[in-house]
């Protein structure tokens, strides 16, 4: 531990002396905000709930509806990320997504509320594919690192975004749980257009231009895109297929279903059945995911030093028990130290889509991801309305017992990898 430790924070002294920094700075803010107020929708629900009337499975339909859009944007945004370049995703999915939120603040109606929410989910959808291989391409020597702080500020955004969107929603109305972020996301697209290098857009169109050239074709012919897209898909076809892709798409599948139910559910499972206040509820929430902010450094790190074998089933292991143990835990001392626990849940990711990134052929990294992305989110964003139905038939314990069956599953699975994936 004490030598991981000492080398996430060699990386980190790396990185604050790399002239790349305000790159990966830059990503990381429009990750905060992107991640962070997405999970201000589980914080918000009871507050939905009271507001608009709705029962736990049509809250659990919205968290779906959510995530399904954001699943179903992943695709589109790898491809976008292909052909444009990263920066011009990632400033207009930030945009879009300050513009969609609004839209979300003024909803009147439940059905209205379900269509804003589903156009604000497309919208952080084009951030996810592209804050990967921007990182992977900016840091190829040390992506799992660069990746995971990313994704720990997006954990930052969770621990600290939900507390206060509650905060606003019981202070003044559920609106201002939302209505906050709108600027933020304006002036993060600002700071990403100004920080994010041009070169990032201009290279991958050139290598655009190389391979029309190549191809004998001239400006605004278009007989050779048909071809090129064939042999696109078939490249990415041929990259999803190898072995260690599929397993650890496999793993990334089971353990996102559980986060996404997990997430989803976790405040009001602790107001409805353990008995606690909303503001407690949130703040465990948010403990939660600050946890990550040192879960995911660490696994990260833990993935670049040791390799996938030995990283991703201790991570699942700890965090399938911690499961398992949560419905037979009832007091506020318990629940806090398995809080802590239960943050291990975070860490899965820091290896499993840094290892799909670099594992996926250079020139098709933004769709193969985007598929293989758009594939397991669509399977996960099943699991918050199965979890709020469960809970309206009285099962809420099951659903978390559940929950860990999936996780546990996944880390027996980490023995199907090849042994060389872990040098």
């Amino acid at each position: 531990m004490k030598a991981t430790l000492r080398g996430i924070d060699d990386g980190v002294n790396e990185l604050r002396r790399d002239p790349r920094t305000p790159v990966l700075v830059m990503v990381a803010v429009g990750w905060f905000l992107s991640l962070g107020v997405r999970l201000v929708y589980p914080a918000v629900i009871p507050h939905l709930r009271t507001a608009y009337g709705i029962t736990l499975s049509t809250a659990g339909l919205l968290l779906t509806a959510l995530w399904l859009a954001y699943a179903l944007g992943q695709l589109p945004g790898g491809i976008l990320a292909d052909r444009f370049g990263e920066r011009a995703v990632l400033v207009t999915s930030t945009f879009v997504s300050g513009v969609t939120l609004g839209l979300v603040v003024v909803a009147g109606v439940v059905e209205l509320l379900f269509a804003a929410t589903v156009l604000f989910g497309l919208s952080t959808a084009l951030y996810g594919v592209s804050r990967f291989t921007i990182l992977s391409n900016v840091y190829p020597e040390n992506d799992g690192t660069a990746i995971s702080i990313t994704m720990a500020a997006g954990d930052l955004g969770n621990s600290l975004l939900p507390p206060f969107a509650g905060f606003l929603a019981v202070t003044f109305a559920w609106q201002f749980g939302f209505a906050f972020a709108v600027p933020l996301f304006l002036l993060a697209a600002v700071g990403l257009y100004l920080t994010v290098p041009a070169g990032a857009d201009g290279e991958r169109g050139q290598r655009d231009d190389d391979a029309d050239d190549a191809d004998g074709r001239v400006e605004g012919d278009d007989r050779g895109r048909l071809p090129r897209a064939l042999d696109t898909a078939r490249e990415v076809g041929r990259g999803l297929r190898s072995r260690p892709v599929i397993v650890v798409t496999g793993i990334q599948t089971l353990a996102y279903c559980a986060w996404q139910a997990f997430t989803g559910f976790y405040p009001t499972y602790l107001i409805d059945v353990k008995g606690l206040a909303p503001t407690t509820a949130t703040l465990l929430f948010g403990g939660f995911f600050a946890m990550g902010v040192l879960v995911k450094p660490i696994t990260g790190r833990g993935y670049d030093v040791y390799g996938v074998r030995r990283t991703l089933p201790t991570v699942l292991v700890v965090a399938g028990g911690s499961l398992a143990v949560l419905p037979f835990v009832g007091s506020l001392p318990g629940l806090v130290v398995l809080t802590l626990f239960l943050s291990s849940l975070l860490g899965y990711a820091s290896v499993t889509l840094p290892y799909l990134t670099s594992a996926l052929p250079t020139a098709v990294q933004g769709s193969g991801l985007g598929v293989l992305r758009t594939g397991y989110m669509v399977i996960g964003a099943a699991s918050p309305v199965v979890a709020g139905t469960l809970a309206d038939a009285g099962r809420f314990d099951e659903v978390f017992l559940l929950l860990a069956g999936l996780v546990l599953v996944a880390g027996v699975c980490c023995v199907l990898l090849p042994r060389a994936s872990s040098t």
